[in-house]
């Protein structure tokens, strides 16, 4: 049974296959299968499936042993996308919800309580490159707030100080803050756990959120977007350019890969989200320009010409003011 299952996901399509209901299942449900098989054959899971999930790769490993069992169990085996995202749902039930919703996603699957049309997510988005030698650091940050996106080329973000990277250097003053936090809100007394938070920000770290929804101790990083420049906010289409930026990262937890820091204080880095990489899409909505004074990327130089040729975003102008000249003027009194 599963190697004539393994036979007709690898697109050779054995007689048996079609004994068992498997002929012309979708491409999410064959690259479900062949990942299952795969597990049964060598115990590995997929490459990128941990930058949707937050558990570690031993609890995914055991996600594929028991979808694998009732895989082999299943009569048929499932074949359309719906069907799979029920045939996971109920087999990984005990589980946590954002390993699942996260398990659904990497797969393309749609989730099964969604409205009836709703569109699948993107399957198996492509992972970000490995850290460039040119790059001083990478940061895996904490899903991005609402608020953290200052205009269309600069970000805020936090990484958990359980982080190996941060995790000496958190100072003393900060962690008894912190802990002393959790006390005071824990028996309610709202006043007191106000004033440590002072003292936690003026630190540079922050109490947020993590993916799971659990409050953890933050550090704070300012990103500037490497090699772009967005309009500024009081310039046409700054806020268009906060919003698609906003838009891209919210809710959502990054790789940044940090090249330099500019005389503001901020990382200058390349940021990933979900294998997409946010400069290339500000550059091809026209939403940003290339900022060849810092950054001579022939790519970059690419996105940007398509957009122009497309008149999309602030290329619609016939003569965009470019943020740059727009800085210098203002700070001239000429703006």
């Amino acid at each position: 049974m599963g190697n004539s299952i393994y036979r007709f996901l690898c697109g050779l399509c054995a007689p048996s296959s079609q004994e068992h209901g498997l002929h012309g299942a979708h491409p999410a449900v064959a690259a479900l299968g062949r990942d299952i098989l795969n597990f049964g054959a060598a115990s590995q899971v997929p490459e990128g499936l941990s930058r949707h999930v937050v558990s570690s790769k031993k609890a995914q490993a055991n996600w594929y042993k028991k979808l694998l069992a009732a895989w082999k169990k299943t009569r048929p085996p499932p074949k359309t996308p719906e069907e799979a995202a029920r045939f996971v749902v109920q087999t990984l039930k005990n589980h946590q919800k954002a390993d699942v919703e996260g398990f659904l996603v990497f797969y393309g699957l749609p989730h099964p309580n969604a409205a009836p049309g709703a569109p699948a997510p993107a399957p198996h988005a492509a992972p970000p490159p490995p850290k460039p030698q040119s790059a001083k650091f990478e940061l895996h940050t904490l899903p991005v707030d609402p608020k953290a996106v200052s205009d269309g080329d600069t970000i805020n973000v936090y990484v958990d100080t359980a982080d190996p990277r941060e995790s000496g250097s958190v100072p003393r003053e900060v962690q008894k803050a912190a802990a002393e936090r959790a006390k005071a809100r824990a028996v309610k007394d709202y006043q007191k756990a106000d004033a440590l938070q002072k003292i936690i920000v003026n630190g540079g770290y922050r109490p947020v959120p993590n993916a799971r929804g659990e409050e953890v101790l933050g550090k704070k990083y300012r990103i500037r977007l490497r090699g772009i420049d967005a309009p500024e906010s009081a310039m046409p289409y700054g806020k268009e350019a906060k919003e698609a930026l906003l838009k891209l990262v919210q809710g959502k937890s990054l790789k940044v890969y940090v090249y330099d820091e500019d005389m503001y204080g901020r990382c200058v880095g390349d940021i990933y989200c979900d294998g997409v990489f946010v400069q290339e899409q500000m550059l091809k909505k026209g939403l940003a320009w290339h900022y060849t004074a810092y950054d001579q990327r022939p790519e970059l130089a690419k996105w940007e010409k398509q957009a122009q040729t497309g008149r999309k975003g602030l290329w619609a102008s016939s003569k965009p003011h470019k943020p740059w000249e727009w800085r210098k003027a203002k700070r001239n009194g000429t703006a």
